[in-house]
């Protein structure tokens, strides 16, 4: 690209000087030859303006370049430890899933509270690094951050929200990294005739 603009500014000056070179000569040559001139004038003049529509093409698409090339880069150094954040989600989950087994199996050992200590930790640290849990429960059914996996009715929750989430979801920044799994409520089961 700096070499276009380079040959464009060239370019430039050279039908500057053409065009100074003529005009010269047709002042200094009498009027017979002055079509001749004209003529030779007004090439140069239509060189040195599409020289000049070069230069400005080739300014303006290596300022797009620039710009695009800083935009995605900005992306990958956001979005570099997505697969990171991808192989936790499972780790995650299945510590989730110890505490609520162990809450139900003996309901408050030491081993269960390091469990929870160490759950708690590993959301603190995806939190810092802008990874947080998709709200569900109670919240519209939204398909871009929830995955329905189905329906069911519901007392607490109004038709079209969240009654249930099965799998926790997780956003990077602004991406989702993995959509809810949740059950759709259906509204109450026993509607009330009023």
């Amino acid at each position: 690209m700096p070499n276009e603009t380079t040959t464009a500014a060239a370019d430039l000056d050279a039908s500057d000087a053409a065009l100074e070179a003529v005009a010269g000569e047709a002042a200094s040559k009498p009027k017979a030859s002055g079509s001749l001139a004209e003529k030779k004038i007004a090439d140069l003049e239509a060189q040195l303006q599409d020289a000049n529509e070069r230069a400005l093409r080739s300014h303006a698409e290596l300022e797009n370049f620039r710009k695009r090339s800083q935009r995605e880069l900005a992306d990958e150094r956001r979005y570099a430890v997505v697969p990171l954040v991808r192989d936790l989600l499972p780790v995650v989950d299945n510590l989730e899933r110890a505490i609520a087994a162990a809450e139900k199996a003996e309901g408050g050992s030491a081993l269960l509270s390091g469990v929870q200590l160490v759950a708690t930790q590993l959301a603190a640290i995806l939190k810092a690094h802008q990874c947080v849990r998709i709200e569900a429960v109670g919240a519209p059914f939204d398909p871009n951050f929830h995955e329905a996996i189905g329906q069911e009715p519901s007392d607490e929750h109004p038709a079209g929200t969240v009654s249930r989430a099965f799998q926790a979801g997780y956003k990077l920044h602004d991406r989702v990294i993995r959509p809810a799994q949740v059950f759709v409520s259906t509204g109450p089961a026993n509607p009330s005739s009023t």
